[in-house]
């Protein structure tokens, strides 16, 4: 079993794909091809990708039964123990100056107002 997932890449590459895979959801390809198809097939995902991302996954004779390659993708594949796991870089931490406001709100808050003087 093969799943290839697109995301942001040119129609052509999705057109391309599914004459050899069943398109299941926007971008969601999947299929039965015999190993040398589905790297010919990866190959293209990559050349033809432009700035899109793209992820294939597929059975292989290994501890978790499956392999996976990403293509300019934020999260990696990595090797632990023999096991692949995905390495999700952590997004930079906020600053204290940008979680800090600029200066304390002053007077009353609307809600305040309204439920202090009425409605009007």
């Amino acid at each position: 079993m093969t799943v290839i997932v697109l995301t942001n890449c040119p129609a052509g590459l999705r057109g391309f794909l599914t004459r050899w895979l069943l398109e299941i959801s926007a971008g969601v390809f999947v299929g039965n091809p015999s190993a040398r198809i589905r790297d010919v097939l990866w190959q293209e995902v990559q050349q033809y990708a432009d700035q899109g991302r793209a992820l294939l996954a597929h059975t292989t004779n290994n501890e978790q039964g499956f392999t996976f390659l990403t293509h300019d993708h934020a999260w990696h594949p990595i090797d632990y123990d023999g096991a692949t796991l995905i390495h999700r870089p952590n997004p930079k931490p906020p600053s204290a100056e940008a979680s800090r406001p600029t200066s304390a709100p002053s007077g009353w808050s609307g809600a305040a107002r309204r439920r202090r003087f009425g409605r009007g």
